[in-house]
C-alpha cells in the first residue's frame, strides 16, 4: 500500500498520509519501503573489529547482522588462546589468518566485553551467539581438541559459561557437526569431537536461562536420519535453526524427504527450521587452496601440505587411488558426505595456452574430450599449471524449480549468506537482493510481500529481535528503500581491502537506494553517509538477583 513513513528517534513514529514538518524527506515515490533485512547467517565476528559497515552486506540492504554461527566465536576467550580461536575461524571460514592476526584486536574477555567492545562503533546493527567450539575451548584447554568425554565438572563449566553469555547478550548457542571442519594445524574443530550427548546437554542451559536460539551447521544428514535438530530442541526448549536443505543431484529426492520431516514437525508443535540458501553454491577455487574436498579423508590430509607436498600426492598412483574411491566412488566417506559431481566443477581460467580451450567446461567434460579418467583429467591439468588453475564449484542449489519451491516453503529460514566467510572463494554478501530480483520479480516464486517478510520479520521473530522486524509504531527505524524493478546482485569482483592489503570478493547491488539504520541514513545510494549508527542486538535473559 502507499503511505508515508515517519521516524522520530531512531524509531517509526507513525505510516499512514502524515503531515507534520520533518528535518528531513526522502522522496520514495515508485520505491518499496521496507523493514531493513536482517541476515541470520554469517561470520563477521572479526571483520566487524575492523569493518564496522560489514562490508557488503549494507549494500544490499541488510541492516542487522547476526554472526558467531557453526560453533565459531571469538568470546568467550582467555588470552592465551586468542591464536586458538583465530586459527579455527581462518581455516573453516577461509578468511586469511594474516589478515586476523593483523585485525583483531582482542580487547575482551567475556561476551558481554566482546559485545561492549563492539558497540563503540558499529554501522550495522550486530547480534552474535556463543559457540560451542570456543566455550569448549575455554573449559578444556588443549584436550578440547583431542578428548571426546567431557568430565561432569567440565559439562557444569560449560553449561554455565552459556549461561553467562546469554545473560551477556548473546542471542543463542551455535554448534557444528561438519566432520571436514579443522583448524590450520589439521586438528578437528572443538566443536566436532564430543558425541551428541554433550551437544544435547548443553542445549538445555538456554532452557536454564529461558532465552536464546539454537543454530548448528551441516545437521542436515543427522536431522534426517535420527532427528538430531529436534533432539537439540526438545533440550533447549528454543528455537532451532539450523544449516540446511537444498537440491543435491547425486540425490535429487532428499530435499522434498528432508521438507517432509520438517512439514510434520512444524504440525506438533516443534520450532525446527531449516535455513535455505537462494543461491546456488559456488565456490571459486584453485588446488592452491580449496575446500570443497575438506569432508573426504585423504584430500583432506593432502590439501594440509604445501604446493609442493600437494603435487608429490597428486603425482602418486597409490595417492590418486584413494583419491579416486572417495570423489568418484563414495567410498570411506563420512556419514552425509557425497562424492564429487563432476559435471558441476567448471574450468573458469587457465594459465597456459594449451590449455585455453577447456575453459568453460566441467571436469568430466574435458576428461572425456581427452578419453581420460575423471580424477587422472583433474589432477593432470592441475600439476601441468603448478595447481593454480582457476575452477567453480557448483555442487548444489542449483535446480530452479527446487530452488523456488523450498524459497517459497513457510518452513523454511532464508539466509546462509556466509557474509565475511570464504572471502577468497565465494561472495553472498546479495542473498537479500537475489531473493528479490530473481525469485521475486523474475521466476515469481514468491510474493513481494512474503520475500520481504521472510527476509525481515521471520529473522526478527526468531532470534528474539521484539523490536525489529516492521515498520509498525515504536519499533526501530530499520529501513530498506529499493526498486523493485531494479533490485538484484551484481557478480562478485575483487577487492583487496582486506588486513595486510589482501584480497577478498565483493558483490554490488542495485536498485538499493536507501539503507537506514536505528533511523539514520548509513547508505544513499550504495555510499556510506559517514553515519555509525548501529548497536548491538542482545537477548533479554533475566539475570539472577
Amino acid at each position: 500500500f502507499i503511505a508515508d513513513v515517519g521516524i522520530v528517534d531512531g524509531r517509526v513514529a507513525d505510516v499512514g498520509r502524515l503531515s507534520a514538518p520533518a528535518q528531513r524527506t526522502i522522496d520514495a515515490e515508485g520505491r518499496v519501503v521496507a523493514p531493513g533485512f536482517i541476515d541470520n547467517h554469517c561470520h563477521f565476528d572479526a571483520q566487524v573489529t575492523w569493518d564496522p559497515l560489514c562490508t557488503f552486506s549494507p549494500q544490499h540492504g541488510v541492516t542487522s547482522v547476526i554472526f558467531g554461527n557453526c560453533s565459531l566465536t571469538l568470546a568467550p576467550v582467555k588470552p592465551e588462546d586468542h591464536d586458538a580461536l583465530a586459527m579455527m575461524l581462518s581455516r573453516v571460514e577461509a578468511i586469511p589468518m594474516e589478515s586476523l592476526q593483523e585485525g583483531i584486536p582482542w580487547e575482551w574477555t567475556t561476551f558481554g566485553g566482546y559485545l561492549d567492545y563492539l558497540d563503540q562503533r558499529l554501522g550495522v546493527n550486530a547480534g552474535a551467539l556463543v559457540g560451542h567450539s570456543a566455550v569448549r575451548r575455554w573449559v578444556m584447554g588443549d584436550e578440547s581438541f583431542q578428548r571426546a568425554e567431557a568430565t561432569p565438572a567440565e559439562m557444569e563449566e560449560m553449561k554455565q559459561l552459556v549461561r553467562d553469555s546469554i545473560r551477556q547478550g548473546a542471542l543463542g548457542l551455535s554448534f557444528n557437526r561438519n566432520s571436514g571442519h579443522m583448524d590450520l594445524l589439521g586438528r578437528p574443530i572443538p566443536g566436532i569431537v564430543p558425541p551428541v550427548e554433550e551437544l544435547y546437554e548443553l542445549a538445555t542451559a538456554l532452557r536454564d536461562v529461558g532465552a536464546g536460539v539454537v543454530q548448528c551447521g551441516a545437521a542436515y544428514p543427522l536431522e534426517i536420519r535420527d532427528g538430531f535438530a529436534t533432539k537439540l530442541g526438545e533440550h533447549a526448549q528454543r528455537p532451532v535453526v539450523y544449516n540446511q536443505i537444498v537440491y543435491h543431484p547425486s540425490e535429487p529426492d532428499r530435499w522434498q524427504r528432508h521438507l517432509d520431516i520438517v512439514e510434520r514437525g512444524i504440525a506438533e508443535g516443534k520450532q525446527v527450521y531449516p535455513v535455505i540458501n537462494p543461491r546456488p553454491q559456488a565456490q571459486r577455487f584453485t588446488m592452491r587452496n580449496a575446500q570443497i574436498f575438506d569432508r573426504m579423508p585423504t584430500w583432506r590430509e593432502v590439501m594440509l601440505g604445501s604446493v609442493e607436498e600437494k603435487a608429490a600426492a597428486f603425482r602418486d598412483p597409490a595417492v590418486r587411488e584413494k583419491l579416486r574411491a572417495e570423489a568418484v566412488d563414495g567410498k570411506n566417506l563420512p556419514s552425509g558426505a557425497l562424492p564429487v559431481t563432476w559435471e558441476r566443477i567448471f574450468i573458469t581460467r587457465t594459465l597456459k595456452e594449451r590449455n585455453s580451450s577447456y575453459k568453460g567446461m566441467s571436469i568430466a567434460e574435458m576428461a572425456e574430450a581427452q578419453g581420460k579418467d575423471v580424477i587422472d583429467g583433474f589432477l593432470d591439468l592441475v600439476l601441468d599449471e603448478d595447481l593454480g588453475t582457476g575452477m567453480q564449484n557448483s555442487q548444489a542449489g542449483a535446480d530452479g524449480g527446487v530452488m523456488g519451491s523450498l524459497i517459497a516453503s513457510p518452513y523454511t529460514v532464508i539466509g546462509l549468506s556466509d557474509a565475511g566467510a570464504h572471502v577468497v572463494f565465494e561472495a553472498g554478501y546479495g542473498y537479500s537482493t537475489l531473493v528479490l530480483g530473481k525469485w521475486v520479480r523474475e521466476e515469481g516464486a514468491l510474493s513481494l510481500e512474503e520475500a520481504v517478510r521472510k527476509l525481515s520479520f521471520m529473522q526478527a521473530s526468531l532470534f528474539g529481535l521484539h523490536d525489529r522486524g516492521l515498520l509498525r509504531p515504536g519499533f526501530a527505524a530499520d529501513v530498506v528503500v529499493f526498486d523493485p524493478d531494479t533490485v538484484g546482485a551484481e557478480e562478485p569482483d575483487e577487492v583487496n581491502d582486506l588486513p595486510g592489503g589482501l584480497m577478498r570478493l565483493r558483490q554490488k547491488a542495485n536498485g538499493v537506494d536507501y539503507t537506514i539504520v536505528n533511523g539514520e541514513v548509513l547508505l544513499e545510494d550504495g555510499e556510506h553517509t559517514g553515519a555509525y549508527p548501529g548497536r548491538t542486538l542482545r537477548s533479554r535473559a533475566p539475570v539472577p538477583a
